[in-house]
C-alpha cells in the first residue's frame, strides 16, 4: 500500500511550511515515527515523522516551501526492509551510474564559445524589467552584470544572482556564500521591520543597583538549589516578578492596538526571547503573575531546553502581552530593544558592570544593570512608560519588601 504523507497543520494561522532538512533519503526504509524531516514554519522548527514503516519517496527538495495538507513524500508500507550489506550494492553503483552525466555537464562549459558571437546583439547588457528592478533596487549598474539570455540579455536569474562589486582585489581571500534565510529567520527578519515601519516605538532608560538581589542570591542559592531538585535562582525570576506588578501598575503597558481598539490584559503572560539553533526564539511565560520564584525559573528552564534542542512548538510561542530580552548574557551594556508585535512593551536586560555611584553623599562601588523599555507611543504615553521602569527599579532595588512581602525565606519556598 502506498501512504501519501501530508504536511500536518503546525498551528492556526500557519498556511505554509519550508523543507529544511530531509534526514532519510529517496528510497531509504523508515520506521514508523523516525524523523524523516525538519521543517521550518514562520514561528518554530518542527520534526516530520514518519507515519508507517516502509520504504521511502520524497516528493519535496530541501528549501520547497509546501503548503500545510500538501504531499511531501510517499511511504510503500509493502516495502520489505534491507538487510545490512544490501545497500551497499546500490551504493557501490551509484558513481558508475552517474559517470555518464558528469561527462555531459563536462562538456557543456566547451559549447560556451560558440554562444560568444551573440554578445554583440543588441540585446546584450540589456535587463528585461523584472532584471532592472532587482538591479536597481540593489543599485548594481546592468553593465557589470553578464547576461545568459538569448543574445545576452540579462535575464531576472542574472539579476538576483548578481552581487555588488567589492573594489578592486589586493590579495588574500576573498570567498563569499549565498545562502536563503530559512522560514523562521525571514519571519521574524518581516516582524521586526515592520515593528521599525508600523509603531510610534521610543525607549527610555534607567539604572538598577543590582547588590540587594546579589545578596539574596548569594545567602540562599544554594538552599534554593537543593530544595527545589537542582533548579537554580536566577536574575530572570526577579525581573519577571519586577514586570508583573509593575504591569499591574501601569496596564496600558500590557495591553495592545486592534484598529481603532485598545486591548487590555487583566494577565500577564511574559514571552522571554532566547536564542535557539535556529534563531531567536521567545516562548511565552504563562499567568506569570500567579507564578512564584521557583514556579518562574522552573518554567523559563523548561522553555530555554526545549528551545535549545529544537522541540519548541508553536504554542509554547503564541501569544504574550509583554516581552523581556537579555543581552546582557552576550556582554550588551546598553540597547534598544525592538517590540514584539502586536504587544506594546518590551524590556531590556543588560549586563552587570561594578560602577562607582553616590550613596548618601558617599561614593560606593556596586554592581549596575542598565534597562531599556521600548514601548509603542501611539498607546503607552510618557507617564506610563516612565512610571512603568521605575516601578521595575524600585522592585528590583528593594525585592524583600515589594517582591517577598517582607520574607525572602517563605518567598523562596524553603
Amino acid at each position: 500500500m502506498i501512504l501519501e504523507m501530508k504536511v500536518p497543520s503546525p498551528g492556526e494561522s500557519i498556511k505554509e511550511v519550508e523543507i529544511a532538512t530531509w534526514l532519510v533519503k529517496d528510497g531509504d526504509y523508515v520506521e514508523k515515527d523516525q524523523a524523516i524531516a525538519e521543517v521550518d514554519s514562520d514561528k518554530a522548527t518542527l520534526e516530520l515523522p514518519a507515519e508507517m514503516s516502509g520504504i521511502i519517496t520524497l516528493k519535496a527538495e530541501e528549501g520547497d516551501a509546501v503548503a500545510v495538507g500538501a504531499v511531501v513524500c510517499l511511504i510503500d508500507t509493502d516495502g520489505v526492509k534491507p538487510s545490512g550489506d544490501a545497500p551497499a550494492a546500490p551504493a557501490a553503483e551509484a558513481p558508475k551510474a552517474e559517470a555518464p552525466k558528469a561527462e555531459v555537464k563536462a562538456e557543456a562549459p566547451k559549447a560556451a564559445p560558440v554562444q560568444a558571437p551573440a554578445a554583440t546583439s543588441y540585446a546584450a547588457g540589456t535587463p528585461s524589467p523584472a532584471a532592472r528592478k532587482i538591479l536597481d533596487e540593489k543599485n548594481i549598474a546592468p553593465a557589470t552584470v553578464s547576461g545568459t539570455g538569448k543574445g545576452g540579455r540579462i535575464t531576472k536569474d542574472d539579476a538576483v544572482n548578481a552581487v555588488p562589486s567589492m573594489g578592486t582585489p589586493t590579495g588574500g581571500s576573498r570567498g563569499s556564500e549565498r545562502t536563503k534565510l530559512s522560514m523562521l529567520r525571514r519571519k521574524v527578519a518581516e516582524r521586526l521591520v515592520a515593528a521599525k515601519n508600523e509603531t510610534a516605538m521610543l525607549t527610555t532608560f534607567n539604572e538598577v543597583n543590582m547588590t540587594p538581589i546579589n545578596q539574596i542570591r548569594n545567602e540562599y542559592k544554594d538552599a534554593f538549589k537543593a530544595k527545589h531538585g537542582g533548579l537554580g535562582l536566577g536574575f530572570m525570576s526577579f525581573f519577571t516578578k519586577a514586570v508583573t506588578r509593575a504591569l499591574q501598575l501601569y496596564p496600558d503597558v500590557n495591553s495592545m492596538m486592534d484598529g481603532d481598539y485598545k486591548i487590555a490584559y487583566d494577565f500577564a503572560d511574559i514571552s522571554i526571547a532566547v536564542s535557539g539553533p535556529k534563531g531567536l526564539m521567545v516562548p511565552v511565560v504563562r499567568n506569570a503573575e500567579l507564578l512564584t520564584f521557583r514556579g518562574i525559573e522552573a518554567e523559563i528552564k523548561r522553555l530555554a531546553l526545549r528551545a535549545r534542542d529544537g522541540q519548541i512548538t508553536v504554542d509554547d510561542m503564541t501569544g504574550g502581552t509583554f516581552t523581556i530580552t537579555n543581552g546582557g548574557v552576550f556582554g550588551s551594556m546598553l540597547s534598544t530593544p525592538i517590540i514584539n508585535p502586536p504587544q506594546s512593551g518590551i524590556l531590556g536586560m543588560h549586563n552587570i558592570i561594578e560602577r562607582p555611584i553616590a550613596v548618601n553623599g558617599k561614593v560606593e562601588i556596586h554592581p549596575m544593570m542598565y534597562v531599556a523599555l521600548s514601548y509603542d507611543h501611539r498607546i503607552i504615553d510618557g507617564r506610563e512608560s516612565v512610571g512603568f521602569l521605575v516601578a521595575v527599579k524600585e522592585a528590583l532595588e528593594n525585592p524583600v519588601e515589594l517582591l517577598m512581602n517582607g520574607d525572602a525565606k517563605r518567598a523562596l519556598e524553603l
